[in-house]
């Protein structure tokens, strides 16, 4: 049976949560306290850029099943389940944020009057959902239930994620609450996905795990791209022949300069933070942590040595997003690339087919450049910092054209060293 649910937050997260749920047959209402966003929404606009995400959202609200509003009460009112979806960024010690997650909770506790199940679909530290039911209970005698369903969807590929998700996490204490997501999500129930039932301790955990030994691969993955450098073997060769074993498997094991995004940087610290306060210190995490901060200081340090000094120095970077197909640049390496190029006295001239605007908001003072011709003029390097598609096949004799000196440094190994030969380039790449 189709549920009446209302998504707080329509953020990265809430706006797939609430589109794919609509597309799931039910009733959906997104709230958020800005009001351009829900005017654009509306429209069937997309806020963020995802491949596919505006099909669901015109076909969704054409269809009637899918709306948004400012109005809280109003959504609450007429709904039986409430998603929140809002950020749970990292503060300066590497805890998670909470306090936009408990803003939201605060603010919907007066208008709970029946009966409601309140899932958390934000990232959060183990004990919150506990913390949060006990946290309402204390204000209010009307019945709820909480429930963890923490989201594993990876930036550029979200929209197939949510429609194909590997396996749904599902954490709660009652059958009512259990019958009632089992509903919410029957279009993946009939179609034979995997559901993991468990207390709220166990989703909670299961997401930062999760998100953790993915970071731990691709941070082993570049040490060991940084050992290929200094004895001449090639980090490509040797991370197909460990993703040929079955117990290890091919995916997060490419080479680059470091991890970023929305989720690993911030899980890593505070799955380390979580560790260190119970007195069970992650000490993995906490070294693969450094390693990702040593990565983007090792870029510099190559580009120095190729370079000598950067003072003065005119680099130009393709790619400023933290991955390709999407326009995020949340603790992209390329932030911490720039800072530490600038502070070296080094000028830059960048590209990237979604992310400058974003990007400029931090950097408003580096030139941007509307094709990754014009980031090559009159450059001293030519930086690839993500893996675009349109970055792989560059003309590169142009290219050469357009530079002072005939340098590039892929940290994405994405362009055929033949090629690069073949025209005369000085390159570098990782792990080569």
């Amino acid at each position: 049976m189709a549920k009446n649910i209302c998504v707080i937050g329509t953020g990265y997260v809430g706006l797939l949560t609430a589109a794919g749920l609509a597309d799931f047959g039910n009733q959906v209402i997104g709230v958020d306290i800005d009001k351009e966003k829900i005017d654009t929404l509306n429209e069937g606009k997309s806020i963020i850029y995802e491949p596919g995400i505006e099909e669901y959202l015109a076909k969704n609200i054409k269809a009637g099943r899918l709306r948004f509003t400012m109005d809280l009460q109003s959504a609450l009112s007429n709904s039986e389940v409430v998603f929140i979806a809002v950020g749970t960024p990292s503060l300066e010690n590497g805890d998670a944020d909470l306090h936009y997650l408990y803003d939201v909770v605060d603010s919907i506790i007066s208008y709970i009057k029946g009966y409601k199940v309140i899932v958390i679909k934000s990232t959060v530290p183990v004990g919150t959902n506990r913390e949060i039911h006990n946290r309402i209970l204390t204000q209010t005698s009307a019945p709820i239930d909480i429930v963890s369903n923490p989201e594993f969807l990876r930036e550029g590929k979200a929209v197939y994620d949510f429609f194909h998700p590997e396996r749904v996490v599902i954490g709660c204490h009652s059958s009512e609450a259990k019958e009632i997501m089992e509903d919410v999500y029957r279009a993946l129930n009939r179609a034979n996905i995997p559901f993991v039932w468990c207390n709220w301790e166990t989703a909670e955990l299961i997401k930062y795990a999760s998100n953790a030994f993915l970071a731990i691969k691709i941070g082993f993955t570049n040490q060991i791209a940084s050992l290929c450098e200094e004895v001449g073997a090639d980090v490509r060769i040797v991370s197909k022949a460990m993703g040929m074993d079955g117990r290890i498997g091919p995916k997060f094991l490419h080479a680059g300069p470091g991890y970023g995004g929305s989720c690993f940087p911030k899980d890593t610290r505070a799955l380390a933070s979580i560790g260190g306060k119970i007195g069970v210190p992650i000490t993995i995490v906490e070294a693969v942590i450094k390693a990702n901060e040593n990565q983007k200081k090792r870029v510099i340090e190559r580009l120095k040595k190729h370079l000598g000094v950067l003072q003065g120095r005119r680099i130009g970077i393709l790619g400023l997003a933290f991955k390709a197909e999407t326009d995020d640049i949340r603790e992209s390496p390329a932030i911490d690339i720039v800072r530490m190029l600038l502070s070296s006295g080094a000028t830059i001239q960048a590209h990237d087919p979604q992310a400058m605007d974003n990007f400029a908001l931090l950097f408003p003072t580096i030139k941007y450049v509307d094709s990754e011709y014009d980031v090559a003029k009159d450059c001293d390097a030519l930086l690839i910092l993500t893996e675009w598609n349109e970055y792989r096949s560059l003309d590169l004799e142009k290219i050469k054209a357009c530079m002072k000196q005939p340098y590039v440094f892929d940290t994405r190994n994405i362009i055929d060293e033949d090629e690069l030969k073949s025209f005369g380039f000085l390159y570098d790449f990782i792990g080569r």
